[in-house]
């Protein structure tokens, strides 16, 4: 891993925020063998084990001055942040200090649905709302829910306990591989200095949670059952779980929403704009059934 130097280089600089997520980290991987300098944003650089030639600038979201101060010199920057209560106030002053250091070009990683009160969702309106008034260019992506949510219920798989508030909704997973291949392009086309855009981003077909739980019956060899609750019942469930209860809210938001068929539409714009059609939930989760298993 390198720190961080000086630009020298007549290359494009591109910076991560969100090196190390599910999406920023396959995502610099796709960068590092481009014509393009990468440079990942984090608290911590010497703790990043980034591939070779990408560097590592140190930002705190306590001290305003080190954001800017990290993109110094940078043409574009991914935005991405994981789920907390500091998401939409962190990723506004990363908008702000891209802004203010010249930025050209900004792709935000957001979240598919409808416009809703239900966080993230909601935060990440927020988000998207302030980043459309400023004077830089602008690609929104806007995925379904990603496939890696079902690794959380893979204990209960394992033993038989599987059960939500999804109902009979259907629900359009898509591979996080798929979203960082989508943010690659974006960052590395030319646009317009105004230009404003979304891409929305889905898997090639929808599933209930009890179609998933066939196809798993099927992978397994045994019986897999998704068991029905109601919202309440699910909240109640992930607090005796244990889990802060902003994030079972979030959990059981995300439930209804699935419920709701809100993500269930079918986009083709991964293949569309990667040329490649996107990763089905039966191959995913062929290729982690080993999680699944008692």
């Amino acid at each position: 891993m390198a720190v961080d130097s000086p630009v020298t280089s007549q290359r494009p600089r591109i910076a991560v925020a969100g090196a190390t997520g599910r999406v920023g980290s396959t995502l610099v991987s796709l960068l590092a063998s481009e014509p393009v300098d990468v440079v990942a944003l984090t608290r911590t650089p010497d703790a990043l084990d980034l591939p070779p030639g990408v560097n590592a600038a140190r930002v705190d979201f306590s001290e305003p001055r080190t954001l800017v101060d990290a993109l110094q010199g940078t043409e574009r920057l991914f935005v991405s942040h994981g789920t907390s209560l500091q998401q939409v106030a962190n990723e506004i002053a990363l908008i702000d200090a891209a802004v203010a250091s010249g930025v050209r070009h900004i792709v935000k990683l957001s979240s598919f649905g409808p416009p809703t009160r239900l966080n993230p969702m909601a935060w990440h309106m927020q988000i998207e709302g302030h980043l459309a008034r400023q004077a830089v260019a602008s690609t929104t992506l806007r995925p379904s829910t990603f496939m890696d949510v079902l690794k959380r219920s893979a204990a209960a798989i394992a033993s038989d306990s599987w059960a939500g508030a999804a109902g009979n909704g259907r629900v359009n997973f898509i591979d996080t591989r798929d979203v960082a291949r989508v943010a690659r392009i974006a960052l590395l086309e030319q646009v317009e200095p105004e230009s404003q855009r979304v891409y929305h981003l889905t898997g090639p077909h929808a599933m209930t949670m009890h179609e998933i739980a066939d196809e798993l019956s099927q992978l397994l060899g045994r019986n897999v059952i998704y068991a029905e609750r109601t919202l309440e019942q699910q909240r109640e469930v992930l607090l005796a779980e244990g889990l802060p209860a902003y994030v079972a809210d979030l959990l059981v938001g995300l439930d209804q929403v699935f419920r709701d068929s809100a993500m269930s539409e079918i986009t083709t714009t991964v293949q569309e704009v990667t040329g490649e059609a996107p990763l089905p939930l039966t191959q995913w989760l062929a290729e982690n059934i080993s999680i699944f298993e008692k």
